[in-house]
């Protein structure tokens, strides 16, 4: 679904790449395949081997570097940043990569996800001397890591890794080497790929598509690796762990085209939909799915219904965003401008309506009533994961209970809400049969936003007084 107008949003992506005459233009082209991750900034940071020059902005990839000179930014290693923040001051001192530098050498940082003892952590610093440049909490792991004042860039990064709880994949670049680092759950994506002799690091495989790389191995879950000119190096900061991807990154936020752990997005997209027509099926003429990421799940429940699938919603690829309009009716008018329901194939029908959530329910409500307005007899919601009903505390933006419509509503008071006919979701065991496969069964995916089991043990009330990502 749209997320500018439905307001779910991941934090931002990664990407990096050493040992490349081309790194920042290669870095550039990476961000667009991630531009989905983040829309509010974007940044690169190249370094020669003896300096760490940055570029960024606030706005898409396009704006923040159209018209730039790349001969500004030259090296043959760069990490780059696109960013949604999900909570705190969206200013130009918060996009990122971070760079800081000192006598010691520079280092830049670029992160995906949420440090959530970022507060506790940020008073600590601060009360032993440390002065805070930004109100991100990727900002922390650079204190701690000056704190620690090892003279081993490794040894001082496992130490202040060690100190974190929560969410994050790390992409973080010197004048001498690259570091990468997921946390010990491997909450959030990271993979590696190689593009000749140059290493490349990304949040999604579909952005070494793009430059042309081919895709090696994930980063595993607590694992600290160094890429220099001697090659790639790995340590564990962290015991291994099962792992708990984040399973609206297959729901909603990866690209179809992209493989998370072994699994191919759009593959388990089309599986959710084939399981929720197991699920919930219901009399209709035609099933259509929410432009764009319910579109594969829209395809599944048509395959296995027999009921033929059409595209009765357009989604209008030229309009701004509509979050950013100045009142609550224009952001309404703009919902009218960016999806159009086409009147040719829904009028008299009995219209499946496939959705691959439900968070706060007004955008849902509004496409059914675009719908009817179009003409369509009855109007079938199928919402091809489980109920959102938790709050997320590791990187999305959805941190309270009492803005998820299903943890305060029943499933028929949420149906006349929206003005369905009818309303089900895909239970918790369709949506693993999804995206599990034999290659990750014993890894696991974290639902905690669905079914309430955090994987981070005893942590989820910590304070967020701060930008995440």
């Amino acid at each position: 679904m749209l997320a500018e107008i439905r307001g779910l949003n991941e934090e931002c992506g990664v990407f990096g790449i050493w040992g490349h005459e081309q790194a920042a233009e290669l870095t550039y082209y990476g961000l667009h395949a991630l531009q989905h991750r983040g829309q509010e900034g974007a940044g690169v940071v190249t370094s020669n081997g003896l300096e760490l020059e940055l570029h960024k902005g606030q706005g898409l990839v396009n704006d923040v570097f159209k018209r730039y000179d790349f001969s500004k930014l030259s090296g043959h290693a760069a990490i780059g940043h696109v960013r949604y923040a999900t909570q705190g001051e969206r200013t130009i001192d918060n996009v990122q990569p971070l760079l800081f530098r000192s006598q010691t050498g520079s280092m830049a940082f670029a992160h995906n996800g949420n440090i959530m003892n970022a507060y506790e952590l940020r008073g600590e610093l601060e009360a032993a001397g440390s002065i805070m440049q930004t109100s991100s909490d990727t900002e922390v792991l650079a204190h701690l890591l000056k704190k620690n004042g090892s003279m081993d860039t490794v040894s001082g990064l496992k130490d202040a890794l060690q100190q974190l709880i929560g969410a994050y994949a790390f992409v973080i670049l010197t004048e001498e080497s690259m570091y990468i680092a997921l946390d010990p759950k491997g909450l959030r994506p990271l993979s590696i790929g190689r593009l000749g002799s140059a290493y490349v690091v990304a949040s999604e495989t579909s952005a070494f598509d793009i430059v042309g790389a081919t895709y090696e191995r994930e980063v595993l879950p607590g694992e600290l690796i160094t890429i220099s000119n001697n090659g790639l190096e790995s340590i564990r900061f962290a015991p291994q762990e099962k792992r708990a991807l984040c399973a609206m990154e297959y729901v909603y936020f990866s690209r179809p085209d992209s493989d998370l752990n072994h699994v191919n997005v759009h593959a388990s997209r089309k599986r959710m939909g084939i399981e929720l027509a197991k699920e919930a099926p219901v009399q209709a003429d035609v099933v259509t799915g929410v432009p764009d990421s319910s579109i594969s799940a829209a395809i599944g429940y048509a395959e296995y219904s027999g009921i033929p699938y059409e595209i009765g919603l357009i989604k209008n690829r030229y309009i701004g965003r509509t979050f950013i309009q100045p009142s609550q009716s224009l952001r309404e008018q703009g919902v009218k401008m960016k999806l159009s329901p086409v009147r040719g194939i829904v009028e008299g029908k009995r219209v499946i309506m496939i959705d691959d959530s439900i968070v706060r329910g007004t955008t849902c409500k509004r496409i059914v009533n675009m719908l009817k307005e179009a003409g369509a007899k009855e109007v079938h919601v199928r919402i091809a994961s489980p109920a959102i009903t938790n709050p997320c505390y590791y990187g999305i933006d959805m941190s309270t209970k009492e803005e998820l419509i299903a943890a305060n509503y029943t499933l028929e008071e949420i149906c006349d809400l929206i003005g369905a006919d009818s309303l089900a979701y895909l239970s918790s065991t369709g949506l693993e049969k999804a995206i599990i496969s034999k290659e990750t069964f014993e890894q696991g995916v974290c639902m905690a936003c669905m079914t309430g089991n955090y994987p981070i043990k005893g942590k989820e009330k910590l304070t967020f007084s701060y930008t995440k990502c």
